[in-house]
């Protein structure tokens, strides 16, 4: 299963939208990266929501990356609100319950 995930950093009040079949391992790489990416300058980073995907990768990049293209953290935002129906292109989302620490 891919999932989508979305991180936020306290100390660049940004988030960052990804996919991986294990978010959980994918968190610890990004607060261990080296700097050389988007995720790399910060590592306070933690996981606020996961959506299950598919079983596609292809379906993964696709839902991400038209997050990205939107440019819009109201969009997020709205991603994190426990109320938010997914609909249009990102109906097949199914939110996870309970995000691991």
């Amino acid at each position: 299963m891919y999932y989508l995930y979305v991180l936020y950093s306290h100390d660049a009040d940004k988030y960052y939208v990804g996919h991986s079949e294990n978010p959980w391992v994918r968190l610890e790489q990004h607060k261990t990266n080296d700097g050389s990416k988007y995720t790399g300058s910060y590592h306070d980073w933690e996981l606020v929501c996961v959506f299950e995907v598919s079983e596609s990768k292809g379906d993964a990049d696709r839902i991400e990356k038209f997050i990205k293209k939107q440019k819009s953290r109201v969009l997020i935002e709205k991603l994190l609100e426990p109320s938010f129906k997914p609909h249009g292109v990102l109906a097949q989302l199914v939110r996870v319950p309970h995000v691991r620490d």
